[in-house]
């Protein structure tokens, strides 16, 4: 079993399995936990044939689809709301790959190492790939907007989480995931390229608004295209409709 924070012998030309270490280790204490997106595919390797897809059981090949498992905080757990970044993803990856939510509102990285091998039971398995998502930018201002109006006069005065130390965080993630050779979404660059990103992607200073969701959605299934998971190269779990003869359906699931 692999500890945290530890990662078998790696060579960047094969992309070998990925561990699940953690940058609890190394990232600032009292901030939230850092995204996560796991595609855990129970065959295949990091750039799987479509072949890979199947297994045989009892002379007959039979489907296995692959698994993308969403591990993170607060802006996880939200991902299937309306306009939500993980809807999305399940719409993208349609009848090709089932996508399960394991988001945790308030967790850190601290937290999120007891449940680490309750939801990544296969932990080094060759069948995973991992690609980490950095947090996004923070708005400041509108977290103490946010604040202001849930509380008052009551609400604290000092920022609880500042933009500045969310880079830190993010930047500890990019390069846990050079060290690793695995793929990162930095969103909190990514957003802060646009002008107005405060209010066009945050909805209170922190958690995405649609369109924050959307460049979520865009910018991870391009680090899974680049990995070889593209959604049209997949196959269907069984046949398209256009595929079966009414008249003798069973052929089609032989």
């Amino acid at each position: 079993m692999t500890t945290p924070g530890s990662c078998p012998a790696t060579t960047a030309a094969t992309h070998p399995p990925m561990c699940a270490a953690s940058a609890a280790g190394r990232s600032p204490p009292n901030l939230p936990l850092l995204s996560r997106l796991c595609v855990s595919l129970l065959l295949g390797r990091q750039t799987p044939k479509m072949s890979q897809f199947y297994f045989r059981a009892g002379g007959s090949q039979k489907m296995v689809r692959p698994r993308l498992v969403l591990f993170g905080d607060s802006i996880t757990e939200q991902s299937f709301r309306p306009g939500g970044w993980g809807a999305a993803l399940a719409d993208t990856y349609s009848r090709k790959a089932d996508v399960v939510v394991r988001g945790y509102g308030g967790y850190n990285t601290r937290w999120a190492l007891f449940l680490v091998h309750h939801i990544f039971p296969l932990d080094c398995s060759n069948s995973m790939v991992i690609v980490l998502i950095t947090p996004p930018p923070i708005d400041e201002e509108g977290r103490e907007r946010f604040a202001r109006s849930l509380y008052g006069q009551n609400a604290r005065k000092l920022p609880e989480r500042t933009n500045e130390m969310a880079g830190v965080y993010a930047g500890y993630c990019v390069e846990l995931a050079r060290e690793m050779c695995i793929p990162c979404v930095n969103i909190w660059s990514k957003m802060q390229e646009t002008e107005g990103w405060q209010k066009l992607y945050l909805s209170d200073g922190l958690h995405l608004t649609q369109e924050g969701n959307a460049v979520v959605h865009k910018e991870v299934v391009e680090a899974l295209r680049n990995a070889g998971f593209k959604a049209e190269q997949m196959p269907y779990d069984f046949p398209h409709h256009s595929k079966i003869d009414g008249s003798c359906p069973e052929k089609a699931f032989q």
